[in-house]
């Protein structure tokens, strides 16, 4: 059973207070507390979108266990070496002394427990074990989805763990891209047969969104012309976004993300003006740039000094001081990081406000952990943006921030059905190892990026589209680089509707000639024009809106009820007539509830 935070309650505390210490809870970390106590289970699975507060939850529930003699130690197992020592500092901030050091053999007496990576336990589970025999043990398993990274881990966690008094599981995203069971998480079936993770509480985005607790998410989308070559040489064209087979879209995003080519220097800079707009609301905002690889963040880190003057802080999990940079740049004020991977999860940098998605992970748990670097809210009125490549992929899972997944353990599938939301397991462990991993031989050998140019495409806000396509620089790309960094929810959809409409009624005063800049070259443009392609997106998600306030529910939930009664892909990649259909339907829905 999942229950949301009750309404009497203050949503959030004022300021900001150090990572995982706040000294009075939100109202959802109040109310999963309140359950707890009440029930009082051996397992708890608490799901909180990134940037609630899980840590101040866990360590509340903690020290109150311990005050009551329920347990005697805690043990933390953390995703990575630097989120286990970020657990025991703020541990320490609230008494509780945790060991992020320890190995093996007899704790000190002047600890009241250890924190541990998923890693370390899959190497020596039995000696885990051993001290939840010995004495009563909270074990506070972070971002337990990480614990069915593989079958070891799985594994391990079980025969570590079992004997625990208590088990307090955490995630922000309780959904896997594999049916790897995640260890003790209670899975059940619904009336379609399916096994799905059942939360004890949940708070999810659309809930903290409206709570204040976190920042509204602006994704600017930027497409443009790409060429390469293939290993067999032939030399392909091909823009972000149009309809491609997936090794095309997959060279063709490679081919943006290349630092040679035109479109990450025109993004970057783009990025860095939005982060100058942003710093005039929040002095010390920064921005993330997410790459694929060493060599890139080291590219892009150069081109970031070459359009700001400024050095970039580049951390790389192999860099025996990448904890310590973390730290350094949290602190700072500078402008922006560069980073493998290992800042996209957990990691707290709350300043982080402007994000540049340049990497090829495409799997809905990679993406929702990488924006949840910046929706931690420190004042009302924050927003982040998020800047990312036109792939439909990107674009759907963007538009679906507000919707709530489960993990399935059984995914039947009909013919001929394509879930985007069921990558293979080897696809999601692929993902994982190419954190720092220089591309092979034989990679590289398959595929060169020959050019790439930028386009600005759409802005994507609480699942609607705004925006026309428009060259770097231009006065219509301006006019959303500038949207201000302090505004409610409702002031920025208000904003960006305006600016549409005004760049709508510019459009149609241009020369032909000049509207028709960007499109494509005769051979190559579609049956239906993108501007048709376009003006049906931009009705389906007026139509949406107007639904909103007919039904209450949020824009993501529609858009995901239309595609399962309509069938088809994201809005961002539907046919004309997918999108008309959605259309009717919604004004279907809209007539039978007047």
């Amino acid at each position: 059973m999942t229950t949301t935070a009750s309404h009497h309650l203050s949503p959030a505390f004022p300021g900001r207070a150090p990572w995982g210490t706040a000294n009075k809870l939100r109202a959802w970390q109040q109310g999963a507390l309140d359950r707890y106590i009440q029930n009082q289970p051996r397992d708890f699975l608490a799901v909180a979108t990134p940037g609630a507060g899980k840590t101040t939850f866990a360590l509340t529930l903690a020290s109150w266990l311990l005050h009551h003699h329920v347990v005697q130690q805690v043990t933390v197992v953390a995703p990575t070496e630097h989120l286990k020592k970020q657990w025991a500092e703020a541990a320490a901030r609230i008494g509780i002394r945790l060991d992020p050091e320890y190995s093996a053999g007899p704790l000190s007496k002047d600890y009241h427990g250890v924190a541990v990576t998923y890693a370390g336990v899959g190497v020596r589970p039995m000696l885990h074990r051993n001290r939840c025999e010995q004495r009563k043990t909270l074990v506070i398993l972070d971002e337990i989805h990480h614990a069915g990274d593989s079958k070891s881990w799985g594994e391990a966690c079980l025969e570590a763990f079992d004997p625990a008094t208590r088990r307090l599981a955490l995630t922000g995203t309780p959904f896997r891209s594999d049916t790897n069971p995640i260890p003790f998480v209670t899975y059940e079936e619904g009336n379609d047969g399916i096994r799905r993770s059942s939360a004890d509480y949940t708070y999810g985005y659309g809930n903290a969104l409206g709570d204040g607790v976190v920042r509204p998410v602006i994704f600017l989308s930027y497409s443009g012309n790409m060429r390469w070559r293939t290993k067999a040489g032939d030399e392909i064209a091909a823009r972000l976004g149009e309809p491609m087979t997936k090794d095309a879209i997959s060279q063709a995003w490679r081919t943006a993300l290349d630092p040679r080519g035109d479109w990450m220097p025109n993004v970057l800079r783009a990025a860095d003006q939005r982060l100058t707009e942003v710093r005039k609301g929040i002095p010390d905002a920064g921005g993330l740039v997410i790459a694929s690889d060493q060599d890139s963040a080291r590219a892009y880190a150069k081109l970031l000094r070459e359009i700001t003057g400024s050095k970039a802080t580049v951390v790389l999990s192999d860099d025996t001081g990448a904890s310590k940079r973390i730290d350094e740049f949290s602190e700072d004020g500078s402008r922006w990081m560069v980073a493998v991977r290992m800042v996209s999860e957990g990691v707290d940098v709350p300043r982080l406000a402007v994000g540049v998605y340049a990497t090829t992970i495409s799997t809905p748990l990679f993406f929702a952990q990488a924006v949840g670097r910046f929706v931690r809210s420190r004042r009302r009125g924050e927003t982040a943006s998020v800047f990312l490549p036109t792939i439909p992929y990107l674009l759907g899972f963007a538009n679906e921030m507000e919707v709530e997944r489960d993990h399935v353990l059984d995914k039947p599938k009909k013919q001929g059905e394509e879930d985007p939301y069921a990558e293979s397991e080897k696809e999601m462990d692929e993902a994982n190892k190419q954190e720092d991993e220089d591309t092979g031989e034989d990679e590289q050998m398959s595929f060169e990026a020959l050019e790439s140019d930028a386009v600005f495409d759409r802005v994507l806000y609480d699942g609607a589209e705004f925006g026309m396509q428009a060259h770097p620089g231009s006065e219509e790309e301006q006019d959303y680089l500038g949207i201000p960094g302090l505004l409610e929810p409702d002031q920025v959809q208000m904003l960006l509707q305006k600016r549409q409409s005004r760049q709508i009624a510019h459009s149609r005063r241009k020369p032909d000639a000049e509207a028709d800049l960007l499109e494509l070259p005769a051979d190559r443009r579609p049956v239906v024009s993108h501007k048709e392609l376009l003006e049906l997106r931009k009705s389906l998600n007026t139509m949406v809106g107007a639904y909103v306030h007919q039904s209450g529910k949020p824009h993501g939930v529609i858009h995901t009820e239309l595609r399962r009664v309509c069938g088809g892909p994201p809005s961002a990649e539907a046919t004309a007539g997918q999108l008309r259909e959605r259309i009717k339907k919604v004004q279907e829905w809209a007539t039978r509830m007047r």
